[in-house]
């Protein structure tokens, strides 16, 4: 009997996992500016919603000083960004073959090379919110008295409630970080959350920039403009099945007779690849291990010895 529970909770771990990796996704937060709690390349194992991610940034990552009224550090940082991305799941960065290998690449170095970095490998996004809206609320919920920063923008691509000021593409990104070192009021933080939307403008429909690119040229833009910064990157890759943007939406309706025999394979065809990889390597481990103790089993010592005959 406690051979079978030991068999039982085998398959499930393993199954588990498989259904973890596939369902959850990456975050990283880093900042070259500042050090919380003497944190440096920590790694939160737990599997989190978004809410308790904004939690745990607020507390653990030191961006409560930044964004909640009423603490301040003597030398803020000038601007905290969010980078809500598309691509990646927790199963992509420990992979050899990457979605975006210089995304991962990048989110790697800057782990290692910031003064203050932690990683959670596994955040459960939601698919009735947005991620993005759901960090911001978060935020708001855990500060209690909501966020006092000196502005909050976002990137025209996200899906956030209230009327918030919007940057349309990576030009106006640029122009608006470069008005706030001019504007910025001293000892607040400004707010930046920009979603990976496709495109630098809504002519470049049919030419989306990666990820990478995109946050390459964001943070050459800020550390250019010489801005004390922290940075946070969570995925969030079912945003698109759910929420699809105006501009996929465009671009579907702009193709017109798109064919229906596409032999690609979607997020939702990932997914059911994963659970289905994970389900066989659970029938396989457990085929073995029966197969093991059967044998084990079957293998009886005599329970009657003859007496030696004497010659």
């Amino acid at each position: 009997m406690v051979w079978k529970t030991l068999v039982v909770l085998v398959v499930g771990l393993v199954v588990a996992a498989q259904i973890s990796s596939a369902f959850t996704v990456p975050a990283f937060l880093w900042s070259p500016a500042f050090s919380s709690n003497g944190l440096k390349e920590s790694v939160n194992y737990e599997i989190m919603s978004p809410k308790d991610l904004a939690n745990s940034v607020l507390s653990q990552g030191g961006w409560s000083d930044l964004l909640c009224s009423g603490r301040k550090r003597e030398n803020p940082v000038d601007l905290a960004i969010v980078f809500v991305g598309r691509e990646l799941h927790s199963s992509d960065v420990t992979r050899n073959k990457h979605v975006d290998p210089a995304l991962v690449n990048l989110l790697k170095v800057s782990f290692v090379k910031s003064n203050f970095s932690m990683a959670f490998p596994y955040v459960a996004p939601s698919q009735e919110e947005t991620m993005e809206n759901l960090l911001v609320s978060g935020f708001k919920e855990a500060c209690g008295h909501g966020l006092e920063v000196s502005s909050v923008a976002f990137s025209e691509s996200c899906s956030v409630e209230g009327g918030l000021q919007k940057l349309a593409n990576l030009h106006s990104i640029h122009d608006h970080l470069v008005s706030r070192m001019e504007k910025r009021t001293k000892g607040y933080t400004d707010l930046v959350v920009l979603c990976h939307g496709g495109s630098r403008s809504a002519e470049e429909l049919d030419q989306p920039y990666p990820e990478s690119v995109i946050m390459n040229e964001v943070i050459a833009s800020v550390e250019q403009s010489g801005a004390k910064y922290a940075a946070l990157y969570v995925s969030d890759p079912f945003k698109s099945m759910y929420y699809p943007g105006y501009r996929e939406l465009e671009r579907f309706l702009a193709e017109g007779n798109v064919s229906t025999n596409s032999t690609g394979c979607d997020e939702v065809c990932k997914i059911k690849s994963s659970l289905l990889e994970g389900v066989l390597v659970g029938i396989v481990l457990l085929l073995i291990l029966i197969s093991g103790l059967c044998c084990m089993m079957g293998i009886d010592t005599p329970t009657r010895f003859e007496t030696p005959q004497d010659n």
